[in-house]
């Protein structure tokens, strides 16, 4: 099917703080997306949650747009490429930290496999170039 990813490749997974930074390889995605509420589940959302005030999801720009919901606050994101364990520590951290020193808004999603890092497109270069720098500092 067009757009779903094919299989990939068995990565180590990485626990610790530290390697965990040193191996993210931070990817830009290239499509734009809105979180939003009170509406149904809809197919084309990469991400749910039910929360006590209702379904929050994570939904394709255009997919919102055409169910005419809220798309003030656009976003990217960056997918942390390191397969970083559910019991790991430190990655939100370093990642939203160093974010958050440069005044950069950031929601993260821990996935099985990758945590995930939205941010206003309008920052998504400046992001991705602080997250690089941050790996490469670890990697030091």
């Amino acid at each position: 099917m067009p757009g779903e990813p094919g299989p990939v490749p068995e990565r180590p997974i990485v626990r610790e703080a530290r390697a965990m930074v040193a191996g993210m390889a931070p990817r830009l995605d290239d499509e734009r997306y809105v979180f939003v509420t009170g509406a149904p589940l809809l197919a084309d959302a990469i991400a749910m949650f039910r929360e006590a005030e209702g379904l929050s999801q994570i939904v394709p720009l255009e997919a919102a747009r055409s169910a005419g919901l809220d798309t003030a606050l656009p976003m990217v994101r960056i997918v942390l490429e390191v397969h970083s364990a559910l019991d790991g520590y430190g990655l939100t951290a370093a990642v939203a930290g160093a974010l958050a020193d440069a005044r950069i808004a950031c929601n993260m999603v821990a996935a099985f496999h990758h945590d995930h890092a939205f941010v206003p497109a309008a920052d998504a270069a400046r992001a991705l170039a602080i997250l690089q720098a941050l790996q490469t500092q670890a990697q030091g």
